[in-house]
């Protein structure tokens, strides 16, 4: 009786493993997903046919929303990832909202301020001269040799 009671806990224990694993599969077949789907945009675009393009499009919008609720779906069911130390900003530095296309001042995008470890917060690697910097509770993408913010992912850590 003994065995029948830790199989039957080993298989509730697997139980959301499983349905975590399975999100993580959603979340990068949805990624592939959109971008086939840029791509087919582009090629309908520069062969001159707008209305498949304005089709394909819709399309686009439909599967980046699917991406967007399972992206969230990933993240609830992996809050553990998202939790940091909190942010010690630069000394007599404070956080403000910051908008794609700022600038910012070298002492808020230093090594000490990069995310590394992008993979693992599933976001895309950086461009050539490119690096993830935290941001109070933000994560941003900056351009290291101008200090502009190419993209911004509010709220990102919990």
């Amino acid at each position: 009786m003994r065995k029948i009671w830790m199989a039957a806990a080993a298989a509730t224990a697997m139980l959301p493993v499983a349905a975590v694993a399975q999100s993580a599969k959603e979340v990068r077949h949805d990624e592939r997903v959109v971008a086939k789907d840029k791509r087919k945009v582009g090629e309908d675009v520069a062969r001159g046919n707008f209305k498949k393009a304005g089709k394909q499009t819709q399309h686009l919008a439909k599967d980046q929303r699917e991406l967007a609720e399972d992206w969230q779906d990933y993240r609830r069911s992996h809050r553990d990832v998202f939790r940091r130390p909190a942010y010690v900003a630069p000394r007599g530095m404070r956080y403000r909202t910051v908008v794609v296309g700022a600038q910012l001042s070298p002492m808020f995008y230093g090594r000490s301020y990069w995310l590394n470890d992008f993979g693992r917060y599933r976001l895309p690697r950086p461009g050539i001269g490119q690096e993830y910097v935290r941001y109070g509770n933000d994560v941003l993408l900056v351009d290291i040799h101008t200090g502009r913010v190419i993209r911004v992912y509010s709220a990102f850590f919990l």
